[in-house]
């Protein structure tokens, strides 16, 4: 006999539905076909185990499991629930007229309990799409899947509560989520806040300016100056996530198996901070079977790389592409994925090896040869992709022990939403810019326009600054952003005059 169940198989951040036929015919021989890899072809171990385990036999016939359609790659131990429905339908042992109608997904355990899975939400919104009824799942996705609206989402501990509801013995639990009212209780939901800075007011506003404009930053000082307390605040400055930017966040985290069984949304942009020692696949993604890296874990949000120069010189060189596409594509011989990453990329580094170049009490032990050394660890081209330069000093004293409240991260929010609100208004009708930091020259050319007087003055700061030839389109993007901010149609001078304080290390002599 023959019997069909559907699953779905994740290739990238997205879903494939997948059918599970299954003939039993004479013969001693168990086989599942249509390209599964390891963890798929061991399954019937797992399964065979889990239906003697809840009083069901298993066939001691032959047994062909299609996976289909058998060009796709299947991955994993989530197909195991599926076939484990198919082999008792077609045995005769279950009969259902429901399996037509739900996608059922599930990894056993010898015992017959259901394990969670990887990738729940990217397989909701395929199964909506294709038309099916709902899911029947593992319980800890329930939550994560049932997010998507009129997709009926059945939560599952074990194989034997599956059958009876398949059956119509006793029906599963039905899981259900507003996600607008989901998403309206946790938004901006941050354990951080800028009013816990002390001092660092100049440091505060260039991170202002880089939320507002979605600018990479470059943060240089010594140890202890607050670089990595700074950036970690980043976040909570920047617009809240659309329900559209967290449902596609949400999917990459759900697809890397780094969505907590108690969250089902991510509403707050992501953070990421990978160490210094980390491998080029771990950053970009990609592997033998290709999972999103850091830069698309930050999608939406802010990539964080403290000790730039301690990152290795080809894990480093390997994000340039992303920085500019937003996206990074991985290559396999069958097949190719394409991981979204549009991120905020925000460094920080000493500005030498001991880390007291330029420190207002503190010498330096370093030469100016081994200062420029140092600095070369990041190449040009890097460098070129990162709008805002901030020299970080230490705090005084003073400062730290003063005990008037700093400014909010909710009230400087609202200035960095206004400021996008005109960017959204003024590329409308350009299909991949969404902020001043994503211009090209030509738009630079026609939305950056300054009066005579100001380029009189960028000429001057050129010259006397010894800037070099880079540093004009991006002091032309930050003085966009700054003028937004400000409310203010024209790039003024005084615009033009904070953005140039913003490419230290473009100067020339910056370095001795």
């Amino acid at each position: 006999m023959i019997a069909k169940t559907f699953s779905s198989a994740v290739q990238g951040i997205d879903a494939t539905s997948i059918s599970v036929e299954t003939h039993i015919s004479s013969g001693t021989h168990y086989f599942i076909v249509g390209l599964p890899d390891n963890a798929v072809k061991e399954s019937i171990l797992r399964i065979e185990s889990a239906i003697l385990s809840i009083g069901h036999f298993m066939p001691r016939q032959k047994i062909v499991v299609n996976l289909g359609p058998a060009d796709i790659r299947k991955e994993g131990s989530a197909f195991d629930l599926a076939i484990s429905i198919a082999i008792l339908t077609a045995s005769q042992q279950i009969h259902s007229s429901e399996l037509a109608h739900y996608v059922i997904l599930g990894e056993l355990s010898l015992d017959g309990k259901i394990k969670p899975i990887r990738g729940a939400l990217p397989i909701a919104v395929q199964a909506k799409k294709d038309g099916f009824k709902g899911i029947i799942l593992p319980r800890e996705n329930a939550e994560e899947a049932a997010i998507i609206e009129d997709l009926i989402i059945y939560a599952a501990s074990d194989l034997k509560q599956v059958i009876e509801h398949l059956v119509n013995a006793k029906r599963l639990p039905r899981v259900q989520i507003s996600i607008q009212e989901l998403f309206q209780k946790k938004i901006n939901n941050y354990d951080v806040d800028f009013s816990e800075v002390k001092g660092q007011e100049n440091i505060k506003r260039a991170l202002e300016i880089a939320a507002a404009g979605g600018h990479n930053v470059i943060l240089i000082g010594p140890p202890g100056a607050g670089k990595t307390m700074l950036a970690k605040r980043l976040p909570s400055i920047l617009p809240p996530l659309s329900i559209n930017e967290s449902l596609e966040t949400t999917k990459i985290h759900s697809v890397s198996g780094l969505l907590a069984s108690t969250s089902s949304l991510l509403t707050a942009r992501p953070f990421r901070s990978p160490h210094h020692t980390i491998s080029d696949v771990a950053l970009v993604g990609g592997g033998k079977n290709p999972k999103p890296g850091e830069i698309s874990l930050a999608h939406h949000g802010v990539l964080f790389l403290d000790e730039l120069p301690e990152f290795k010189r080809s894990a480093l060189e390997v994000m340039r592409q992303p920085l500019e596409s937003r996206t990074i594509t991985i290559s396999r011989t069958q097949f190719t994925v394409d991981y979204p990453a549009s991120f905020m990329l925000v460094a920080a580094m000493n500005p030498c090896p001991c880390g007291y170049y330029n420190h207002p009490n503190r010498p330096c032990i370093c030469g100016t040869p081994i200062v420029q050394k140092y600095l070369r660890k990041i190449s040009g081209p890097l460098l070129d992709r990162i709008d805002i330069h901030i020299e970080v000093t230490p705090v005084d004293f003073d400062e730290l022990v003063e005990t008037r409240k700093a400014e909010r991260s909710e009230d400087i929010r609202k200035r960095v939403i206004d400021a996008r609100k005109i960017q959204e208004d003024r590329f409308q009708h350009m299909k991949h810019i969404h902020s001043n930091a994503e211009m090209r020259t030509k738009h630079i050319r026609e939305l950056c326009v300054i009066e005579e007087s100001g380029k009189q003055l960028l000429t001057l700061a050129m010259e006397r600054l010894n800037l070099s030839a880079r540093a004009y389109d991006r002091i032309l993007k930050v003085a966009r952003t700054i003028a937004d901010l400000a409310q203010s149609d024209q790039i003024k001078n005084e615009h033009l005059a904070e953005a140039i304080q913003f490419r230290s290390l473009d100067r020339v002599n910056w370095s001795g």
